[in-house]
């Protein structure tokens, strides 16, 4: 059951909203750099290898 915010109601729970879009935005975007980075590195061990 969620508590009765009263009149700050509208305040929590966007700033709720906005915090949870936010992480999912730096998680989202840590794994597309990582695979970025992974495949760059993955590249460059190709070229030394060879």
């Amino acid at each position: 059951m969620m508590p009765d915010l009263g009149k700050y109601a509208f305040a929590v729970l966007s700033s709720y909203g906005v915090t949870i879009v936010l992480l999912s935005v730096i998680v989202l975007v840590s794994f597309w750099r990582a695979r970025k980075v992974r495949a760059a590195l993955d590249e460059i061990e190709n070229r030394r290898g060879n």
